[in-house]
């Protein structure tokens, strides 16, 4: 277990510098082993579970960050999708995952992303969302607004200032991520409040909403791989992101992830998906 004692917000007040170059350069280390095999050779294992491939690229991308970060912070956590939990006692844990969106990735789309994050207690306080082929990146840290970035360029992320859920935009992977009757009706009933549902994205798809190009992505049966990372970049742009009930995400949460441009639409989304009577309005 991770250590507990000095409080939910208990800890460091600013994200060290050192840790966030070391991000980037996780980032950076991961895309130098994906670019080359994207539309390439994966060799491709398939497997019974939510996310039924996995390919070389994301071994060999979650091999080349965790060597970094054995050789940088040696004393912290880290668990990753590919490996599992290397665990030091650390109030500090590294959360990585190296592709998300393998599907997409294997058919050849570049709307997967490298998801890394850095977990202070059970709360995310650093986050990257990193697309290696489109080279774009977003940054987001605790108390710092969220970074978007190419090779040329670097700007502050905005999210929509739109507040009309009747036109609101909402992006999902993939329906096929309800699989139970609770969480189809929640999906249509905010999917019938607003304008378009568009499908597909993975973790890209949560940095179109932090750079203004959706407003709300609705999901579930995510992993805390699946979202740490998006916490700190949706909330550094703007946006809210919580579970579908409105709490925190955190390393508990059940992987139901609601994240919305701005605090109106995030609360007319609660309540669209509370409509349903799955989740009582609170």
């Amino acid at each position: 277990m991770l250590r507990k004692g000095r409080g939910r917000w208990g800890g460091q007040k600013v994200v060290k510098a050192d840790w966030i170059e070391l991000a980037q350069a996780l980032a950076d280390a991961a895309g130098a082993v994906i670019r080359p095999l994207f539309r390439g050779e994966l060799q491709a294992e398939y497997k019974e579970a939510r996310s039924p491939i996995v390919t070389v690229a994301d071994r060999e991308a979650e091999r080349a960050m965790r060597a970094l970060l054995m050789a940088q912070v040696p004393e912290h956590n880290i668990l990753g999708e590919e490996f599992g939990f290397h665990q030091t006692g650390s109030l500090y844990t590294w959360v990585l995952d190296p592709l998300d969106g393998t599907i997409a990735f294997s058919t050849g789309k570049p709307t997967f992303a490298t998801l890394i994050a850095l977990l202070e207690e059970d709360r995310p306080i650093l986050g990257i969302i990193d697309q290696p082929v489109l080279r774009e990146r977003w940054l987001g840290v605790r108390g710092q607004p969220t970074q978007w970035m190419t090779p040329s360029h670097r700007q502050a992320a905005q999210t929509k200032a739109n507040t009309d859920l009747s036109r609101a935009y909402l992006s999902c992977t993939t329906p096929d991520l309800f699989t139970q009757p609770d969480q189809q009706r929640c999906f249509q009933g905010l999917s019938q409040a607003v304008h378009i549902t568009s499908y597909g994205g993975d973790g890209y798809q949560y940095g179109l909403l932090a750079s203004g190009c959706v407003d709300l992505v609705m999901e579930c049966g995510l992993a805390l791989y699946d979202f740490a990372a998006l916490v700190p970049v949706i909330e550094g742009s703007g946006g809210v992101i919580t579970d579908w009930r409105g709490d925190p995400l955190t390393r508990t949460s059940t992987g139901e992830v609601l994240a919305a441009a701005n605090p109106s639409l995030h609360r007319q989304a609660l309540a669209a998906i509370q409509k349903s009577g799955i989740y009582p309005a609170k």
